[in-house]
């Protein structure tokens, strides 16, 4: 099993996707990695010899922030935005869309579960 940046990648998977599983890595970057470390796109991680996935490992180690790293300089870069009080900084401290949605109706994956109205009766019959 490869383990890269703490994170175990799935045997079955192409490398292209494999890589993908790493918080920071897409597919673009993952293809720019595989190019720089000459391992074939073809190959499955399975069959990634030691020498592969050490190579992979030292790339994204030099030249990506990724997993740990990424998150913490994501989550400074929010808290920043809210202690200036920016726009979007309120929206990430009201739990609201930040990125201009609309939110008279949907947003719920933001917003949350419909709350109950207060003062509205059930119809009994």
């Amino acid at each position: 099993m490869a383990r890269i940046s703490g994170v175990d990648l799935p045997r079955e998977k192409k490398v292209e996707i494999g890589l993908t599983y790493i918080f920071g890595i897409g597919r673009k970057t993952a293809r720019d990695i595989l190019e720089k470390t000459g391992v074939s796109v073809s190959l499955r991680i399975k069959e990634l010899t030691d020498a592969d996935v050490n190579k992979l490992r030292q790339v994204i180690e030099r030249d990506h922030r990724v997993e740990g790293a990424l998150r913490t300089e994501v989550a400074m870069n929010i808290k920043r935005l809210m202690d200036i009080g920016s726009y979007r900084g309120i929206r990430h401290r009201r739990g609201l869309p930040v990125r201009g949605q609309r939110t008279h109706t949907n947003a719920r994956t933001k917003k949350g579960p419909r709350r109950a109205i207060a003062g509205k009766k059930k119809v009994t019959k």
